[in-house]
């Protein structure tokens, strides 16, 4: 006997359940599940992924046995319905949907009215009493079946109903007639049958294989293959599909269609939220050509149906253990439920919900901690844009997240006018096409930086990363003008000064000062993370409870401060190359650079080296008696050096060297790949004086502050080691230091 691939759901029981989501998709095992609970939802049947993965292996066709499971199926749904495919009286149409095991929203195909022709559009025109409904409803599905299951164009359509418009005198389809969209239907034949090169098929068994075909053909095509690239989505048979009998909430004045979440998704709060909208279809809600009513005025319109809403959303969310997503139509009162799934939700939601599903007994707290992703986390740690303000806001361009939270303030070109505006108590966000090491006092003091080139390894991105400071970088849409010191957008222009937002954590740049909330280790954090102590303190390795501890990255006594204030047991990376940057040391090291002898360059180390002590100095002070790992200077030198003409002009002054020699001496220092290149410990080995002088720094650092009653731990690392041979010389000459 062939393996059975159709699954029924309809009349209160299914074939399939909740556990086959990777055998029936998403969609289908919960349609499967809700219609066993008691659910109300239209009966229809599912092909299963394996099916997908069986149609493409025989060339994009089946074997008998699936088509003639369908067939069955097929009847037993018109029985289950009491209507039939393209009847002339009382037609059943169906929707055809794709539904993987992993949500890919918008990524396949949907095919919704099918069954409609000449005859079923005069059924389904006497059953409402309404002719401009059915009309409407047959060339919605001519235009499209010919989009999805035939590729025709859609402006060729859209063309054809303008046409028919402009002849008419009107602008929205809603003011065209029945016997207007009569017109549409014959217009959209005439563009299928020239695209297609045949007549738009009447048999509404042949419309629905093509349906069938389409969405397993949408597994493979471009943009779903990208989404499952891009989100790493792997090991999957393929999409299976959905037949199920059509409700319409735009049938009369008592039906409707929403959407609704068993707990608000922006702050988790335990409410009813969610929207809808009387004698409409689903599609009005999303977009947005109608105000949608908030689904508590439903309570006043049928207050039978809202009951009934709010019992079966408190039923789905108890038996899924998780904050459900439902979509629902109300055909002539009567109420069914499209699909549920699990919620997506902010960062704070994802926290609120697990935390209180954990008092409600619903979850234990092992499983509260999975359900909250590192990235949600993140959210919470930084300052973000209040969701409420986020709303109202559109963004006006797209870069990369460089470094996550938010940050406002007013925009200037120049590090040196973000000092100059921050001294006089202005907040600012420093603008730049890419930043140097020249910006970084600008980069300190700016609440956020935007550059219009770079990617996540630029300077900007890795010293915001490292100054905790929003960025957003590469984002293309912006440039600058410097000199007028003017930023144009999408050819909008905005002067020095004016309010921006940027959102480092999603890459998006706004106008105006959006309402910020900083990050508190308090309420629903505070026990979430109390729980994830408590699971790693205990946390087994190789059969050892012995747990693992968290340290934080930390440059600045600042930043040390902040990691104990989440609960860091140390510091595990100290990136002294920071430090560097500082403008009280960039222009001594970079002396040290160029400097022509050893004797010159051990000089120019001392001035830095008092500066470096002072550094660790209030690192230790800040950690008394926990770990800090210092890791000595790691970057390739060229990273330091200027190249703006008249930096450079300036470093030669001070080094009393002659400018071309210098250029020349710069452009030496440029490497390709500096990480199998003169970096880490091998710049230590040409110039051990640096690390000679960073060990000192580190243990007199450690000695004051020792000696004021405070316990220190240093750890030095040597970073980038590729061989043994490189660690002998750097450990002995550390050694000799401490």
């Amino acid at each position: 006997m062939a393996d059975k691939h159709v699954y029924f759901f309809g009349a209160g029981k299914a074939e399939g359940k909740a556990e086959m989501k990777e055998f029936l998709g998403g969609k289908g095992a919960n349609l499967a599940e809700m219609t066993n609970l008691g659910i109300p939802v239209p009966p229809g049947f599912t092909i299963s992924t394996a099916a997908c993965d069986i149609y493409y292996q025989m060339g994009q066709t089946y074997p008998d046995y699936i088509i003639e499971q369908v067939e069955k199926n097929l009847t037993k749904l018109e029985k289950t319905m009491g209507k039939k495919l393209g009847d002339s009286q009382d037609p059943l149409l169906v929707s055809v949907r794709s539904g993987a095991a992993v949500s890919m929203p918008g990524m396949m195909d949907t095919v919704l009215n099918l069954g409609l022709n000449e005859k079923a559009v005069e059924g389904i025109a006497r059953n409402t009493g309404n002719d401009r409904f059915a009309w409407d409803a047959y060339r919605r599905f001519i235009q499209m079946f010919g989009d999805v299951v035939k590729e025709v164009p859609h402006h060729d359509f859209e063309e054809a109903l303008d046409s028919v418009k402009n002849e008419k005198n009107v602008k929205e389809d809603l003011e065209l007639d029945a016997d207007d969209l009569k017109e549409v239907v014959q217009r959209y034949k005439a563009v299928y049958k020239k695209n297609v090169g045949e007549d738009f098929p009447q048999d509404p068994k042949v419309q629905l294989w093509a349906a069938i075909d389409a969405v397993f053909g949408s597994w493979n095509n471009e943009r779903a293959n990208k989404y499952r690239s891009i989100n790493k989505i792997e090991g999957l048979l393929g999409t299976a599909v959905n037949v199920q009998s059509m409700v319409f909430g735009n049938w009369s004045d008592d039906s409707g269609t929403g959407v609704c979440f068993s707990r608000d998704p922006s702050t988790g709060e335990k409410y009813f939220y969610g929207e809808y909208l009387m004698n409409a279809q689903g599609e009005d809600v999303v977009a947005g050509i109608r105000t949608p009513k908030p689904i508590t005025a439903l309570q006043e319109g049928n207050p039978k149906v809202y009951q009934q809403l709010v019992d079966i959303k408190d039923r789905l969310e108890e038996h899924y253990k998780d904050m459900q997503d439902m979509e629902f139509t109300i055909q002539e009162g009567t109420l069914y439920l499209l699909q549920t799934r699990n919620g997506k939700r902010t960062g704070k939601a994802a926290v609120v919900i697990a935390v209180e599903m954990v008092k409600e007994k619903m979850i234990s707290k092992a499983e509260a901690l999975m359900r909250v992703s590192p990235v949600q986390l993140d959210q919470l740690l930084h300052p973000m844009i209040n969701e409420k303000s986020r709303k109202d806001a559109v963004s006006l361009a797209k870069g990369l997240n460089a470094s996550p939270g938010a940050a406002l303030g007013k925009i200037v070109f120049t590090a040196e006018d973000a000092e100059a505006w921050h001294v006089r108590g202005e907040s600012v966000i420093l603008v730049r096409r890419e930043t140097s090491p020249e910006d970084i006092g600008g980069m300190h003091v700016a609440q956020g930086i935007l550059t219009s080139t770079g990617g996540m390894t630029s300077h900007a991105a890795v010293v915001a990363r490292g100054m905790g400071k929003p960025c957003v970088a590469g984002c293309k849409d912006v440039y600058i003008d410097e000199k007028t010191k003017i930023m144009t957008i999408a050819g909008k222009t905005y002067q020095e000064g004016e309010m921006f937002t940027i959102d480092g954590s999603g890459g998006l740049v706004y106008k105006g000062a959006l309402e910020l909330e900083q990050p508190e280790l308090s309420g629903e954090l505070n026990q979430f993370l109390s729980w994830a102590d408590e699971v790693r303190k205990t946390a087994k390795r190789k059969g050892v409870a012995d747990g693992f501890g968290i340290r934080t990255n930390a440059d600045l006594p600042a930043d040390a401060k902040k990691g104990i204030y989440f609960g860091a047991e140390g510091i595990g990376l100290c990136r002294t190359e920071h430090m560097f940057f500082d403008e009280g040391k960039l222009e001594k090291f970079r002396l040290m650079i160029v400097a022509e002898s050893k004797e010159k360059r051990v000089e120019s180390l001392k001035a830095i080296l008092a500066l470096q002590i002072d550094d660790f100095k209030g690192i230790f002070q800040v950690m008394d008696g926990l770990p800090v790992n210092i890791r000595l200077l790691d970057p390739p030198l060229h990273e330091f050096v200027p190249h703006d003409e008249e930096d450079i002009r300036s470093l030669a002054k001070a080094a009393g060297t002659d400018i071309e020699d210098l250029k020349k001496k710069i452009e030496a220092l440029k490497e390709v790949n500096p990480m199998l290149g003169h970096r880490g410990c091998r710049l230590g080995i040409t110039y051990p004086e640096i690390y000679d002088m960073q060990v000192e720094a580190i243990m007199r650092a450690a000695v004051a502050v020792q000696k004021e009653g405070k316990k220190v731990i240093p750890e030095i690392m040597i970073p980038l080691v590729g061989t043994v041979n490189e660690l002998r010389p750097l450990r002995a000459n550390a050694d000799k230091v401490i």
